[in-house]
């Protein structure tokens, strides 16, 4: 688990650092740097797999731009020669510089500096100072250095989180399966593919497990889908669907408890779009292949506000369930708050906002009596949040 990163000159993140719990929630106005912090962690994650280039980046998530528009440039600020990143576990830490030519940039970013600390142990130092030894600039020193270190010790498990990291975006017409998912991987596409195979893969995972099975993750879902009383993964033949929608090998099914016996089946394409993100979302928070660390920019999206509320209480639970995952989400969704059981302290809640000058400042929302005390006397954080109490909103609408 990440308990810290740090950016330097990353697009709208200048000088930006987050403590993160394990449910890490982040609201704010559109084009606040909400997706920039995202998408940080992915660099970062390239970068500890050994190689920062388009196909690195795409795989996790990240949008590709040029390198001009990867570095911050503020008016009335000098051009940073390098992007840096930083981030921490319990007890390891690996920080990188990267660097492309803003005039002529290369397919590949270039590695300047590189540290790999555990506790006092450094494993990997890497700057350009440094001439005794010929690193390839474009291959990352700490991802060679790897095969080196105790498979479970702490440096180990910082780079493999990392390296798994992404930043998932699903969409309506994926879900259903109507498109093929352009970023493909296991358990499920960044776009959404794949859905109705990884619940069938959870269901045979959960079935061989009897402590698994206390949990019933399926269950749980169709808790939230309020017009079905059951749904499966099945074969495309055994459910009626248009011979003009494409067929995966796998498609949901789902039984509507209000339709009468014979006419009460309905597929993915016919379910409602939210029953399809409720179940991406228990995918994501159970599936065994899942990233031990990942992201869902605007996952309230497609969500009525109550069943955002719902989905995000019962997301909460689902990972604490668990304890081998942590989420970082971004929402605009009021609602969202009020789900969020924040006496916890693993789950946080933080204000992306811009400055007067443009830079992304990244805030903590510290729940105080004052808040708990509001929301008792029947205004909820929700509300709190749309009247700019604490921030997050934009100031100029």
């Amino acid at each position: 688990m990440l308990n810290t990163i740090s950016i330097q000159s990353f697009k709208s993140l200048e000088d930006v650092s987050v403590d993160f719990g394990i449910v890490n929630v982040f609201i704010g106005a559109n084009g606040s740097g909400k997706s920039n912090l995202l998408e940080a962690v992915g660099v970062l994650g390239a970068a500890a797999n050994g190689r920062v280039d388009d196909e690195a980046l795409l795989r996790r998530g990240v949008r590709l731009g040029l390198p001009a528009l990867y570095k911050s440039s503020f008016k009335g600020s000098r051009q940073p020669s390098e992007i840096r990143f930083t981030a921490s576990n319990e007890g390891a830490v690996f920080s990188v510089g990267l660097f492309n030519p803003l005039e002529k940039p290369e397919p590949a970013w270039r590695y300047k500096t590189e540290l790999l600390t555990e506790g006092i142990t450094k494993h990997v130092g890497r700057s350009q100072r440094l001439k005794k030894v010929r690193l390839d600039p474009y291959s990352g020193y700490a991802a060679l250095k790897t095969v080196e270190l105790p498979e479970k010790g702490l440096a180990s498990s910082l780079l493999k989180d990392l390296r798994q990291y992404a930043i998932y975006s699903p969409d309506t017409a994926t879900l259903r399966g109507l498109q093929i998912d352009m970023q493909s991987r296991e358990p499920v596409g960044l776009s959404g593919g794949r859905l109705a195979e990884a619940i069938r893969e959870i269901s045979l995972s959960y079935l061989a497990s009897p402590k698994a099975r206390r949990l019933n993750p399926l269950k749980s879902a169709l808790e939230l889908i309020d017009w079905a009383n059951a749904y499966t993964a099945t074969k495309p033949d055994e459910v009626p669907v248009s011979k003009s929608i494409p067929q995966p090998t796998r498609i949901l099914r789902f039984r509507d408890r209000f339709m009468a016996d014979g006419r009460n089946m309905l597929s993915g394409y016919d379910a409602s779009e939210g029953a399809l993100y409720v179940l991406f979302m228990m995918v994501l928070a159970h599936h065994p292949e899942s990233p031990p660390i990942f992201a869902v920019d605007n996952f309230d999206h497609a969500l009525n506000p109550r069943l955002a509320k719902a989905l995000t209480a019962k997301l909460c639970e689902w990972v604490k369930e668990r304890n081998d995952r942590q989420l970082l989400l971004t929402s605009h969704n009021p609602l969202v708050l009020d789900g969020l059981p924040l006496r916890d302290n693993d789950i946080r809640l933080f204000t992306v906002e811009r400055s007067m000058r443009g830079k992304t400042i990244v805030s903590r929302v510290e729940i105080s009596e004052q808040l708990l005390q509001k929301a008792d006397e029947g205004i909820p954080l929700s509300q709190q949040w749309v009247m700019g109490t604490f921030g997050g909103v934009p100031t100029s609408i």
